[in-house]
């Protein structure tokens, strides 16, 4: 079948128009997928032309093995995904300058092959045509026989990508300034340097039905729940999407909540978090073309927490959670509690304060609601248009943005000056969240507790508030309550949460998490001062 598809060639172009051959070629090229090769080289070599629709970027070369007997050969690359140095090296030049004939049996032949390509990595036997494809788009080197049904796939894996950089999202004043970057392998290997255990295995399968995107799970052995790997393992494979362009279809596919405004799975671009993560027994999701890495499960505290807080003392990092936590209330209801207060609660608010603000809204046309909501929306363009916009244009845009509308809307009367303290401290309090997940979520709640406040004063934030509680508390991520070990409480867990005690008192894992290996490191590392000396003590005395 696969010799007289190949023959047919030259008839269709002949007889055929340039559209309907190319129509002709994509249904005969599926169909081609399922059979295996032929032992026709130049039958083979034809069907990848066609297959690939005669694409510009697939080098192939043809040449002759052996002295004494002639065979014809020929490699197959993609231009810019190989590395063509070792193509040419470590491949093609041993099979050229072969010092010996070539054996005549097809099972020889391969055995000689393999020998002489012993420098070359990843050596395949490849009998299908989509597995020679697949390796083929992810970097090898295929080598085809004429007389041989077999093609033989050589890892060559090459071209450009961005070198490993500081990650822009997660910068940290101490310490590493490594960050995950587009290659799969490079992402694993900068785990495996944190972990240097046998135990830290390693899982990859393709998904997406036409994009074919490598995706890895990583998972320390012993440590992490085996009930957790099963159900992550469980969740990717039945994700059935034609294509995965990077970690967030991932994260949307098996998320245990669609409809709820907090993220269920952490997500993050730095090794030293992610290797942290891996020793608590989570599991770590990794996918081709993004730096951004999964984490799973994920609690609502981890959005606060920063790879910081375990490279300082405890009584810093438990200062700063706490700030972190303040920061995030603040984003959350301060444009609800001035909406409150100088709506239905003005006996609240200090004398000679209520005084000021209201000689500052005398001029103002519109309720506190429509006045907080103008700035907010405006706000969140200007926001908007800063990260869209170039960097350098952006900054300018957002800096001097909101400068001048802010400066033009108060002297207009449009917007009290009170307000745009309030919107101002809101959207530094934003900024200054650690996680853009959990900002985000802020951002978009903020908007339904102004509109409780606008009705019910403060009866409504504490109803909002209420809701957003018991929505928390019934959310899980892979099974694991959200907000662990806080409800249900876990007292052994809890010197990890709104604050940090210090690390020789990290003896356990998370429970929820982990329900194997809790020890995590011995007791008695309390640090003692030195016992003085006996002159010392014939000093003393």
């Amino acid at each position: 079948m696969l010799f007289q598809w190949g023959m047919r060639r030259q008839k269709e172009r002949m007889n055929d128009g340039v559209q309907q051959e190319g129509a002709d070629h994509s249904g005969e090229a599926a169909d081609v997928l399922e059979e295996p090769l032929s032992p026709e080289l130049a039958v083979n070599i034809d069907i990848i032309r066609r297959a690939t629709g005669e694409s510009s970027d697939i080098v192939i070369r043809r040449f002759s093995l052996g002295q004494e007997t002639q065979m014809k050969a020929a490699i197959v690359f993609v231009d810019g995904l190989v590395d063509e140095k070792n193509v040419y090296e470590f491949l093609l030049l041993p099979l050229l300058t072969a010092s010996f004939p070539l054996p005549l049996e097809e099972k020889e032949r391969i055995q000689w092959i393999e020998k002489k390509l012993a420098a070359v990595g990843g050596i395949e036997q490849v009998s299908d045509w989509k597995r020679l494809f697949f390796n083929l788009f992810s970097g090898a080197t295929i080598l085809l026989l004429d007389g041989a049904a077999l093609a033989i796939s050589a890892s060559t894996k090459g071209g450009q990508y961005r070198s490993i950089e500081e990650p822009q999202t997660q910068i940290a004043i101490r310490g590493p300034r490594e960050g995950f970057t587009e290659s799969l392998r490079t992402n694993t290997a900068l785990i495996r340097r944190r972990i240097k255990n046998p135990n830290l295995w390693l899982e990859t399968m393709q998904i997406g039905t036409v994009t074919q995107t490598d995706v890895a799970i990583m998972y320390v052995k012993g440590i992490a729940n085996d009930d957790i790997v099963t159900e992550v393992k469980k969740r990717l494979a039945r994700i059935d999407i034609d294509g995965v362009l990077e970690s967030g279809y991932i994260e949307q596919l098996i998320e245990d909540q669609t409809f709820t405004t907090f993220p269920t799975v952490y997500h993050t671009e730095r090794p030293d978090v992610v290797a942290a993560n891996l020793l608590e027994g989570r599991v770590a999701i990794l996918v081709e073309g993004t730096p951004f890495v999964l984490v799973a499960p994920a609690l609502f505290i981890q959005f606060f927490q920063v790879g910081e807080d375990y490279y300082a003392r405890f009584d810093i990092a438990t200062a700063l959670r706490f700030l972190r936590v303040l920061i995030f209330f603040i984003s959350l209801v301060a444009p609800a509690i001035y909406i409150a207060a100088t709506t239905f609660h003005q006996e609240m608010i200090p004398t000679q304060l209520v005084i000021a603000i209201a000689a500052q809204r005398e001029s103002v046309p519109f309720p506190a609601f429509v006045e907080a909501l103008a700035m907010e929306v405006t706000f969140e363009v200007l926001r908007e248009a800063g990260v869209r916009l170039p960097r350098a244009v952006g900054q300018a845009v957002s800096i001097v943005g909101a400068l001048v509308i802010g400066q033009a809307a108060v002297e207009a009367g449009f917007v009290s000056s009170a307000m745009v303290i309030v919107v101002s401290v809101t959207a530094i309090a934003s900024f200054a969240t650690p996680s853009f997940a959990i900002a985000i979520s802020a951002r978009l709640i903020r908007f339904g507790l102004m509109f409780l406040a606008a009705i019910l004063g403060f009866y409504g934030i504490m109803m909002g508030l209420l809701i957003m509680v018991i929505h928390l508390c019934s959310l899980r991520s892979f099974g694991v309550p959200y907000m662990s070990p806080l409800a249900p409480l876990i007292p052994s867990n809890t010197g990890d949460t709104l604050f940090r005690v210090p690390t020789w008192m990290f003896r356990e894992r998370p429970r929820l998490i982990n329900q194997k290996n809790i020890v995590r490191q011995s007791g008695g590392q309390k640090p003692q001062p030195p016992a003085p000396s006996r002159q010392e003590k014939g000093d003393e005395s």
